[in-house]
Formats: C-alpha cells, structure tokens, sequence
C-alpha cells in the first residue's frame, strides 16, 4: 500500500509561529504512522487575497501555485489556525476560500492554538470543509503556547493526542483515499464520487 501524503497547513502568519510548530508536531506523528508529509505555511506562501473574478490572475502568483501544487498532492490535510476571536485566522480563511472541488474524498484533522479551548475554531474550518465536501475527524487539537517548552510539547497528555491524531488521520485517511479513488475508476452512479470523474 502506498504511503498516505499529508499536507499540514500553518494559518498563522506571525513569525516562528506556535501554530507553525503544532502542525510540524502533528505531521512528525502522522510521519511515525507511515505517512510521506509536507508543510504549507501561509505565513511563507503569501496566498493572494481571493477574488473570484481574478482566479486566473491569481494562479500565475507564485504563493498559489505553491498551494495548488501541495493540496493537489495532498490525500489527507492537518488544518492548523490560531484563535482570533473565535474564529479561524483570515489567512486560514483566504486559503479555504480558494478551494473547494480540490477536498473531496479527503479527510481533514484540526488543531487551534488557543487559551480557551477554541472550538468555534476547529467548527468553522470543519464547516467549510464539509461545504467542499471533505471529510473531517470527529474530535480535534486545542493546544495553547503554555503546552510547549524548548524541547516539545511539556504535558503528556498532549503529546499522546499527537500521536493519536496522526495515527487516526493516516488509518481512515487512507481508507477514505482508497475507497474515493475506486469509486472514481468504477461505473457506478451510485456513489457521490461519480460527479468528480471527468476531472480526475
């Protein structure tokens, strides 16, 4: 069985970013797990603000093409997004803006850094995956600044979700993944993958 590609994408866009470092975290665990992954940090990609109107302008900038390239490669995503006021950062927001058919038959795990618990966090991106038809897991990642020290993450408990998060995403992504691409190469009509066959 192939290797499950996980793209982890960091919404944070403050230098040397906790965000940054949990989703690295998170991709080390699914790396464990047996997964090839790779890191979209929006901070250093610069995706353009998104304009419906200015997509095929927008695809010649070089932050999107770096995205497009990483999510297409993508079988299964990490979301992780700081707490800004309850609500997703607008970098997350602008990156998810510029998808949708690009998800389907993807699972997603979340993460949030945040003091207090940020749920409503983790529910808004969870909301605009499953409008793009993504799959999302059923429980997430609230971890705050106060989680890591030099060496990691400090609290154990913490660290075993990690693991826990990257081992889950990598058994049902790849079960997600290999059931979608089937569907894809099938006949049947039955199956709500049968949409997406003239583009795969």
């Amino acid at each position: 069985m192939a290797m499950l590609k996980v793209l982890g994408v960091s919404g944070s866009m403050q230098d040397n970013s906790t965000s940054a470092r949990a989703t690295n975290l998170i991709l080390e665990a699914c790396r464990n797990a047996g997964a090839q992954t790779r890191l979209l940090d929006l901070h250093a990609a610069d995706l353009p603000m998104f304009r419906a109107r200015a997509r095929a302008l927008q695809a010649e900038h070089a932050g999107r093409s770096e995205a497009d390239e990483a999510v297409n490669w993508a079988q299964a995503l990490v979301l992780v997004s700081p707490d800004y006021h309850g609500s997703m950062s607008g970098a997350m927001k602008n990156f998810l803006d510029h998808y949708w058919q690009e998800f389907a038959g993807k699972l997603f795990a979340y993460g949030c850094i945040s003091n207090e618990k940020g749920l409503t966090v983790m529910d808004q991106m969870r909301t605009a995956v499953r409008q793009c038809y993504g799959w999302s897991m059923p429980y997430g990642l609230s971890i705050s600044s106060e989680d890591f020290d030099e060496s990691g993450i400090k609290s154990e408990s913490m660290a075993q979700r990690v693991l826990m998060t990257g081992r889950d995403l990598c058994v049902y992504g790849a079960l997600i993944s290999d059931q979608f691409s089937c569907d894809l190469q099938s006949n049947n009509s039955d199956t709500f993958a049968a949409r997406y066959r003239s583009q795969a």
